[in-house]
């Protein structure tokens, strides 16, 4: 695969995936403007992430069975309305509507993925995906810097207008510079849907990744979540421009996923799992022991961003070596799971930290570690049994 082609693809994945993380940094300033309560505004991010996973379960497994390029077209059209309804919102119950349907279509960025791992040689595939995760995990990032900037300079709505004109650029460059792949399997919808609950059922590596990675996805959904709260309250009193700064934080986090892939490619993806979540877990330790501290939150920020990047790059390195016929599949499987652990992540940090503050919030990320770490054992376990290689394991 050619440099041009990898980062338009890692691009168009990032800036997909953006599309569902512009609102965090703008839950205050959308709270005052629509006049609604602190868990109203919090429900923005759940009903964008349940759209996503939504549009991943359902949306996603066509990419098996039709051109993933048209797939893609598709629904990057459909992003640009629902980004225009988003910004010419009126009230609260309209925005969470145009939330939820942006959710939805922004699953292309799921599409980009199976794709690009279709393109790539399987001596590089870790590689590869790792490089489009990149701007995947950068561009839910950095969506919070560019809207928290944008919104101070320009207004809340601006935000949602200048992705949209962007999108459309990504459209274009897709039409042209993206190959079109035939579909490896002809099935129809209610048989393809249908067949996911088998792969599910008979893949426990892939059950376990989704129960590992989803542990840890609770902690990072319900980091950034409140974060905007915590920052802009007592005793930081930040404005919205330097909350999405800390994006910045987590971007330099996600960064390493080329390097994870590189090493799943090499040596297996468990000991990097094990290292992703030990990482999270002192991370969260020392923000919890240092709770007042700005710089503790941007380095805390840092490396939990880390350790969530290495362990996601690893489990979809053992889930693509599965089935290559099913990647789409498998794909919507997987993260279809991942962002009904980020809404949950979403629903209970608004929750705790209303009713315990930030000290809540992060117990509970401590809570998810340790669980996160059991899971990954049992997940260790299976994956040696059925892939004993020395090189694997």
């Amino acid at each position: 695969m050619n440099k041009v082609l990898l980062w338009l693809m890692s691009f168009g994945t990032g800036l997909c995936a953006a599309t569902i993380y512009l609102s965090q940094p703008l839950l205050e300033v959308l709270r005052q403007q629509f006049n609604s309560s602190l868990s109203e505004a919090g429900s923005i991010v759940t009903l964008t992430q349940i759209g996503y996973a939504l549009g991943i379960f359902f949306l996603v497994p066509l990419g098996d069975v039709v051109n993933k390029k048209h797939l893609i077209q598709i629904k990057l059209v459909l992003i640009t309305l629902a980004l225009i309804l988003t910004g010419v919102s009126q009230t609260m119950s309209l925005f969470l509507i145009a939330s939820l349907v942006l959710g939805i279509v922004a699953s292309a960025a799921q599409d980009f993925v199976p794709l690009a791992a279709d393109l790539a040689p399987a001596s590089e595939r870790g590689k590869i995906v790792g490089t489009v995760m990149s701007g995947l995990l950068l561009g839910i990032l950095l969506s919070r810097t560019f809207s928290g900037v944008t919104a101070h300079h320009l207004g809340w709505r601006s935000v949602f207008f200048i992705c949209a004109g962007i999108i459309v650029i990504i459209l274009v460059l897709t039409s042209w510079l993206v190959p079109s792949r035939p579909p490896k399997i002809k099935l129809k919808y209610k048989k393809l849907m249908h067949s996911m609950g088998h792969i599910f059922i008979q893949n426990p590596l892939l059950q376990l990744s989704i129960l590992t990675q989803g542990l840890v996805g609770i902690a990072f959904s319900a980091f950034w979540t409140v974060l905007a709260f915590e920052l802009s309250g007592i005793p930081f009193h930040l404005s919205t421009e330097s909350i999405g700064l800390f994006g910045l934080a987590g971007a330099a986090g996600a960064m390493a996923a080329p390097v994870a892939g590189k090493i799943a490619d090499r040596t297996g993806p468990l000991s990097n799992i094990k290292f992703g979540i030990v990482f999270i877990f002192l991370s969260f330790l020392l923000m919890y022991l240092f709770q007042n501290s700005i710089p503790i939150i941007i380095i805390g920020a840092l490396f939990f961003d880390l350790g969530v990047q290495v362990c996601l790059i690893s489990h979809q390195s053992i889930i693509y070596a599965m089935h290559p016929e099913a990647r789409s599949r498998i794909n919507s499987l997987f993260v279809t799971g991942l962002f009904i652990f980020f809404s949950l992540g979403s629903y209970l940090g608004s929750i705790i930290f209303s009713a315990y503050g930030w000290p809540g919030v992060l117990y509970l990320s401590l809570v998810c570690c340790i669980a996160a770490l059991l899971s990954h054992l049992l997940l260790a376990y299976k994956y040696k049994t059925i892939f004993a290689h020395p090189t694997l394991t």
